[in-house]
């Protein structure tokens, strides 16, 4: 398990892995007492190494450096049974930059990074690890590692850890499998992802998502699953806004009809709202939408973090959305009102009467929610035009005909609206009102979002600059990066072995003899082929050398090894 965890970079050689054997349950509890420990005492340095590093930064010229030896880290006057009573409240800490004090971007001379930590686990030891008494002390130590491998388990234990995640973290959960026995697994975390492979078809059946292999994960969720995420959030922002800047028209109405069953808007506009006129929009924003193309989405994995830490749809933004809603009303509203209330018609007419003002704030609504989507949309198709233009087209086509003589002879002498939209558009103060009334309501969410991209950009609105203006991706990054994991590696290669790899799982017999016996490359047999004869000797003996200087390093340096290399020379010569 752990060299097939190195293979597919689940390990690296920068981890510190503990191996979990345990034969009985109090074996179990000692050892994850004693890995969290471990880990306690990595932190501990780690904050003692910053805290002096952050005071050294901030010293001044010719001030005494003998103080620097007083500072200690905030895990440095606990005992062992304090410390691990922190970890309840530390159980994420392979999350984030350890830090209780300074943070590690305070101090940029401060370059060393935490040590990293795997755990991996038998089926065996897991049995004691699953019980009631010791399930929460071992999700705490496996949430304070990188890496979690679970070896030679059950499909009970599988849909155990499962549960046990869900439990205890409230976290979304996913699950791949590509046999049987993970259907329990699949079937009880949140998203189950199957993989049609040589097993059978029933991980697949049991499961949400169907991929052909399993390195397509990254795509299926750095791509597709962050933009279902990223539409799902603003369909439901815009869907409460629409709903709530409609609704609420009604609410304030009330207060002039008497609180009576009277609507402001005439009966087929309060059905067809949410049919026609608000629906195609919306839909074209939540099927079509997106923030970063696919590249950029793979090319910068932090982007997933705000599905993660659902930053985009919360109680946050639903309330921010049901206030928008609120304030959007009473405009829609009140300003209507107020422009309408002594107007007239060319006519001489008056033109403030209920259907004149419910046809021009129903108008208005359904240009200021259809801009507002527009305002919303990242990414423009011609469905996106198609929807939200053809809706306003179709707005003003449909009250006209609605409004004319034709429907007044169908329906009769109780429909009052006859007329009501050519005398409202033929006024000059109805378009001073959509104007002012859809200035009022967009400006203010135009600015607010310049400058908060100018100011406080987000890391998508980041990339976003980057897609739109051709920017490559600064090398910078990518070389500090590079620059930390050198770091890493060479700081802990006294206490890291060699580099490890994994085994070669192929049943066919490989070329280890052809390499001991310098076979290469088959010399030529024909007598033809003997002018090549010593092309393919001058070659041969090129990968000769070559062979025997990568064998002797190899090798140990010990005498004992010496024996070995004569060997192998005999084979080459």
């Amino acid at each position: 398990a752990i060299n097939i965890g190195y293979s597919c970079q689940l390990l690296t050689n920068d981890m510190e892995v503990f191996a979990i054997e345990a034969k009985n349950e109090h074996d179990l509890k000692n050892e994850l007492r004693e890995k969290r420990l471990i880990i306690l005492d990595a932190i501990q340095k780690y904050e003692q190494k910053k805290l002096q590093q952050s005071y050294l930064s901030f010293q001044t010229p010719g001030s005494p450096n003998t103080m620097t030896t007083n500072l200690t880290s905030p895990f440095s006057n606990l005992n062992n049974d304090s410390r691990a009573r922190i970890l309840d409240s530390k159980s994420d800490l392979h999350l984030q930059p350890i830090s209780l004090k300074y943070d590690q971007s305070s101090n940029k001379n401060f370059n060393e990074p935490l040590s990293e930590f795997a755990l991996v686990i038998n089926g065996q030891s897991l049995v004691f690890a699953l019980t009631q008494q010791n399930e929460k002390e071992f999700l705490d130590l496996a949430c304070l590692c990188k890496a979690v491998i679970c070896c030679r388990v059950t499909p009970g234990q599988k849909k155990a850890v499962v549960d046990l995640v869900k439990t205890h973290k409230k976290a979304i959960t996913l699950a791949v499998g590509d046999g049987a026995n993970d259907v329990s697994m699949i079937k009880s975390a949140h998203i189950g992802v199957g993989i049609s492979g040589q097993e059978g078809q029933q991980a697949v059946l049991a499961s949400d998502f169907s991929i052909g292999q399993f390195r397509y994960l990254e795509r299926l969720l750095l791509v597709h699953g962050r933009w279902s995420y990223y539409r799902i959030s603003k369909f439901l922002r815009y869907f409460f806004y629409k709903n709530f800047a409609s609704t609420l028209c009604h609410f304030w109405f009330a207060f002039f009809c008497g609180f009576s069953a009277q609507t402001l808007f005439d009966p087929f506009f309060v059905s067809t709202y949410n049919v026609f006129f608000s629906s195609l929009p919306v839909l074209a924003l939540g099927v079509f939408d997106q923030d970063v193309n696919e590249e950029l989405s793979t090319k910068y994995p932090s982007l997933y973090l705000p599905g993660q830490k659902g930053t985009l749809f919360n109680r946050k933004e639903f309330l921010f959305s049901v206030m928008h809603g609120i304030i959007s009303s009473l405009v829609l509203f009140f300003i209507p009102y107020g422009t309408m209330y002594h107007s007239v018609d060319p006519n001489g007419k008056d033109a403030g009467d209920l259907q004149s003002f419910g046809f021009a704030v129903a108008t208005i609504l359904v240009i200021v929610v259809n801009l507002q989507c527009g305002l919303d949309t990242s990414y423009w198709t011609g469905f996106n035009h198609f929807c939200i233009w053809g809706t306003l087209i179709v707005h003003f086509i449909f009250h006209f005909a609605l409004y004319s003589e034709i429907i007044y002879k169908i329906i009769g002498q109780g429909w009052y609206y006859i007329g009501t939209s050519q005398a409202v558009c033929s006024t000059a103060v109805f378009w001073f009102t959509v104007l002012i009334t859809s200035a009022i309501l967009l400006l203010p969410i135009i600015a607010y979002r310049f400058i908060r991209l100018d100011l406080t950009p987000t890391m998508i609105e980041k990339v976003r600059i980057v897609q739109k203006y051709g920017i490559k991706p600064s090398k910078t990054k990518s070389t500090i990066f590079a620059t930390k994991r050198r770091n890493r590696s060479s700081m802990r290669a006294s206490t890291r072995s060699l580099k490890r790899s994994a085994y070669a799982f192929s049943h066919e017999e490989g070329f280890a003899e052809l390499i001991k016996e310098g076979k290469m490359m088959p010399e030529p047999s024909d007598e033809k082929d003997k002018s090549t004869k010593p092309k393919y000797a001058q070659l041969n003996k090129s990968r000769k050398v070559l062979l025997e200087n990568e064998l002797a390093d190899s090798l140990d340096s010990n005498s004992n090894c010496k024996l070995t290399k004569m060997v192998y020379k005999k084979n080459f010569y």
